[in-house]
């Protein structure tokens, strides 16, 4: 007869005395580890539209969308929970660290439809001052400038956008485009990577 170990019956003893290992899902929520990897959620006040979680994402579960409606550029950023693997991608290449976190939650049941499991945020675009094209959010701009601090006045988009903030310099109307011939001064206004070259060759 074999007859079992000691370090077996210490465990048995230890099961007795605490419990049972398991947690008692699903009528208690079940506590997740410090460092699982749950859904993954927008910030909207860290969060700067740079689209870096997407162009990282290996699941493409994060997409956005930029408009322009009335005259305002809307970048629409949305992570679907159903497509991602949770792989952290996002988070890590997140250029303010804080702007999209993964949480501890794990539990993606629903009676909704698709649209239920994903997460949005909405950022607005600064737009070219000669041809209207959306360049990148006016947040991206903010962070930039914060982050070069005084070296942010030798370009000319980002002291420019920091007047229009504080109501110190008027926002240009786009040109039209069948209109548009850039010269010299152009160069002194918000422009997409197109006009710039243009502007610069042309000075």
């Amino acid at each position: 007869m074999r007859y079992p170990k000691l370090r077996e019956l210490r465990e048995a003893v230890k099961a007795l005395v605490k419990g049972p290992y398991t947690s008692d899902y699903p009528r208690k929520p079940h506590k997740a580890f410090e460092r699982f990897r749950g859904r993954p959620y927008f910030h909207e006040e860290d969060c700067v539209g740079c689209t870096a979680c997407a162009q990282v994402c290996p699941a493409k579960a994060i997409e956005y969308e930029d408009s322009v409606i009335n005259g305002k550029g809307k970048r629409k950023l949305v992570v679907h929970w159903d497509i991602c693997i949770f792989c952290g991608q996002c988070q890590a290449n997140c250029i303010t660290d804080k702007g999209i976190i993964l949480s501890q939650e794990y539990d993606f049941s629903t009676t909704e439809n698709r649209e239920a499991l994903s997460n949005e945020v909405e950022k607005e675009l600064a737009l070219c001052d000669c041809c209207g094209e959306t360049i990148v959010p006016f947040d991206q701009y903010a962070w930039v400038a914060e982050k070069i601090g005084p070296m942010s006045f030798s370009n000319p988009a980002l002291f420019l956008f920091y007047l229009r903030v504080l109501d110190l310099a008027l926002k240009n109307e786009p040109a039209r485009k069948d209109d548009l011939e850039l010269r010299r001064p152009d160069r002194i206004k918000i422009l997409c990577p197109r006009c710039r070259r243009e502007a610069a060759v042309k000075s």
